[in-house]
């Protein structure tokens, strides 16, 4: 028997998997120490209704009239993405923004009449997968003369079209989801091992639109990595690429359109590049006293071209608060795989470049290999998994539990970790009275990394959006005052427009904006992200 889940239209994921009574006992505990006095009233969603939403104002065509709905909970569901300020604007009944239909397309020639009619009535066409951003990206939120939204959703379109084994690639409709893409992949032995935090309730399409960082912490870290060519509807036609290695014909096809987000057209297939499952793996955890000694011992390990899945950094705030574990610098994270070779020799070496720099290790409880346990590691394995249903029951009592990230070189890092942890300190303290600044590095390069920082403070239910948005300027300013990028993988969306447009050269804005003008006349694609309408 089969167990039926519930996703959650007001939070992440599914009902079924929210936190427990123990876990919200153990929350609350924890919440207490860190501020005293603070009301734990447990918030709860309303039910949607017409009565919570606009009016619709659009009736769709006959011949699309089946493929479109205006449930409410289909529209409240749509109405936002999954970020913590989403939540609680959820949470509260704030559904001012809601599209005023659903579409559900079942097929590339349904996306197209959906576009024209969208061009021609003049309504938001904003292409949506898992829902999963966390920017405002799928958020029918502009302030424009245009007619209505429809949010489309692909999800209908979930199948592996083609598997090319010789090649090592597949040919999948863009709004399958990754634990059924992954379902699909397993009887001919491969994976496209692209796991963001959001793996379970995000699509290959939402992947691609939003260049997403995935599982690996290094070489191959977005999705870019893995996309061999692309098919998007456009208002003005569909867009091929070729499948081809490599290319050196020009500005790339699939490069425009790899973190578009929906802004340019709707990505309905790729081919993407697929790897054998790994059956050789092996990881350790390393402990720091001093925390610059683990930026340089990670540097080190980024510059030796051992290429780690996974090498992560966890300060000793994060290190605590998701993975248990005291220490007063950091956790190293370390993982290696492949499905050629062992990699016990690799990850020999990076622990001892680890230990060069002042780290211990404890061995795990077995050897090394495909059965090691390393408890802090698989501490924080959990933890993050669970991030986001304990994020949702913190905005539930009033917490502020939000994310951040960038990226940086190793010879800015100093500078820039210091500025953000110290204006996030400050907001915290001003805002909320109080808080916590986590960090981590998700991802590593050769040439500097990707900190990914954690907030955590008291708010008042009346203003935790307000107070969050403050608190976001702050630190946003600082990331790019300091030269880090406004995002690394969680995309510009709505929320990141303003430092987004300060970021990008000028003259590449005015080729963006030719882009969406040629592309998108009537713009009618997702309006208010990445650039403004004509």
């Amino acid at each position: 028997m089969v167990a039926t889940t519930t996703r959650s239209w007001w939070g992440w994921g599914v009902q079924e998997q929210a936190l427990d009574a123990e876990e919200v006992s153990a929350l609350e505990r924890r919440v207490a120490t860190l501020a005293a006095g603070h009301d734990l009233t447990a918030h709860e969603p309303p039910t949607p209704s017409d009565e919570l939403l606009p009016p619709v104002r659009v009736t769709p065509p006959g011949s699309l009239e089946a493929l479109c709905t205006s449930d409410p909970r289909e529209r409240a569901a749509h109405t936002h993405g999954k970020a913590f300020r989403d939540v609680v604007r959820n949470l509260r009944g704030d559904l001012r923004n809601a599209p005023d239909l659903v579409a559900r397309p079942r097929s590339e020639r349904d996306v197209v009449e959906l576009l024209d009619w969208c061009s021609t009535a003049g309504l938001a066409a904003i292409p949506y997968g898992g829902g999963s951003s966390v920017v405002g990206g799928v958020e029918p939120r502009f302030d424009d003369d245009l007619a209505g939204a429809v949010s489309i959703d692909l999800t209908g379109m979930d199948q592996v079209l083609e598997v090319d084994r010789t090649s090592r690639a597949a040919r999948i409709q863009a709004g399958v989801l990754g634990p059924s893409l992954e379902a699909q992949l397993r009887p001919y032995d491969l994976t496209l091992r692209h796991f963001p935090q959001s793996f379970e309730f995000s699509s290959l399409g939402g992947w691609l639109a939003t260049r997403a960082g995935g599982h690996f912490a290094t070489v191959r870290t977005h999705i870019d990595d893995f996309t061999q060519a692309m098919r998007v509807v456009t208002p003005t036609g569909v867009v091929q690429s070729r499948r081809l290695p490599g290319s050196g014909a020009g500005p790339s096809p699939d490069r425009l359109f790899l973190g578009s987000e929906g802004a340019l057209g709707v990505v309905t297939e790729a081919w993407m590049r697929l790897q054998r499952r790994p059956t050789h793996r092996a990881g350790a955890s390393v402990r720091f006293t001093d925390f610059d000694r683990a930026v340089a011992a990670v540097r080190e390990i980024a510059q030796s071209w051992l290429d780690p899945a996974n090498c992560r950094l966890l300060d000793a705030a994060e290190a605590y608060l998701n993975a248990g574990t005291s220490v007063s610098g950091g956790v190293l994270v370390l993982g290696f795989e492949s499905a050629d070779h062992p990699v016990d020799d690799a990850l020999r070496r990076a622990v001892e470049i680890g230990l060069a720099h002042g780290g211990t290790h404890a061995p795990p409880d077995v050897a090394a290999g495909a059965g090691s346990r390393d408890a802090p590691a698989d501490a924080w394995r959990t933890a993050f998994l669970r991030m986001p249903y304990l994020r949702d029951a913190l905005a539930q009592r009033s917490v502020i539990a939000e994310t951040f990230e960038t990226a940086t070189t190793w010879q800015a890092f100093p500078a820039l970790h210091a500025a953000v942890t110290l204006a996030a300190t400050e907001a915290l303290r001003s805002i909320c009275g109080a808080g916590v600044v986590t960090c981590r590095f998700t991802h590593v390069y050769p040439d500097g990394p990707a900190p990914y920082y954690g907030v955590y403070a008291p708010g008042r239910w009346d203003g935790l959006v307000a107070q969050w948005d403050e608190i976001k300027a702050a630190v946003s300013e600082a990331i790019l005052t300091h030269g880090g990028t406004i995002t690394h993988h969680h995309a510009v969306g709505r929320d990141h427009r303003p430092w987004y447009d300060r970021q990008r050269p000028d003259p590449y804005a005015a080729a963006l904006r030719g882009a969406k003008s040629a592309l998108d006349p009537a713009g009618v694609l997702n309006p208010g992200v990445l650039v403004d309408r004509a």
